[in-house]
């Protein structure tokens, strides 16, 4: 099977292209990590739903998918502040592109757990899973009262920190032995890599953008 990595689709170099971000992004340490950095890898998943294997997938597997869920849904809940709190059109597109993509993703997970008889994790379930990248109350109150540039500066840093820790838990699907083998899990697992790998690098173009006074909206 293919890397996970080595998968790169061209839908987001295209709008970074139609967009104007066409800055190469410079080269930086990547956002310094929150709160739940520190903790164990495991422990930051929340807490448990019942999970059992199944016939080609892993137990693994199925918290892979109850816990995307919520790491999704808080995506859904910033990229909705886009719109109030006066973005620039490139990064109003941006959210909308998040938006739809995840919601999308959120249904195919949903069905991928009811069509094995594992529990769906209700929204209250869902926003209670404090995994790798996701913001604390306080900084979610933070993006929410931000407007204009600093909104988009915030914005963008918090959901390229969200975006690693979606890919740090894909790292942790493929690590776990005998998981993310079943052909519906890698192919989902592979596109959710590919796909935040490449919406980091506009978002690291839009962030050196804010940063240069000569750069545009």
């Amino acid at each position: 099977m293919r890397n996970p990595r080595q998968a790169v689709p061209a839908a987001l170099l295209v709008f970074a292209a139609c967009t104007g971000a066409v800055q190469a992004p410079a080269a930086s340490a990547p956002p310094t990590a929150g709160p739940q950095a520190g903790h164990d890898a495991h422990a930051q998943h929340g807490p448990a739903l019942a999970a059992s294997a199944g016939p080609g997938y892993s137990v693994a597997d199925v918290r892979f998918m109850q816990h995307m869920i919520g790491h999704h849904a808080q995506a859904i809940e910033m990229a909705a502040m886009a719109p109030t709190n006066g973005a620039g059109p490139r990064l109003r597109e941006l959210a909308r592109k998040i938006d739809i993509s995840q919601r999308d993703e959120i249904e195919l997970m949903k069905d991928w757990l009811r069509q094995r008889q594992q529990p769906v994790p209700t929204d209250e379930q869902a926003h209670a899973m404090p995994m790798p990248g996701m913001l604390t109350a306080e900084q979610m109150a933070e993006l929410a009262a931000a407007r204009g540039r600093e909104f988009e500066r915030l914005f963008l840093t918090y959901m390229i920190r969200h975006h690693e820790g979606a890919l740090q838990m894909v790292d942790e699907l493929f690590s776990t032995p005998g998981a993310g083998q079943e052909p519906d899990i890698f192919r989902f697992a592979t596109d959710v890599d590919a796909d935040q790998r490449d919406e980091i690098y506009v978002m690291r173009m839009m962030l050196a953008e804010l940063d240069n006074p000569g750069g545009s909206r």
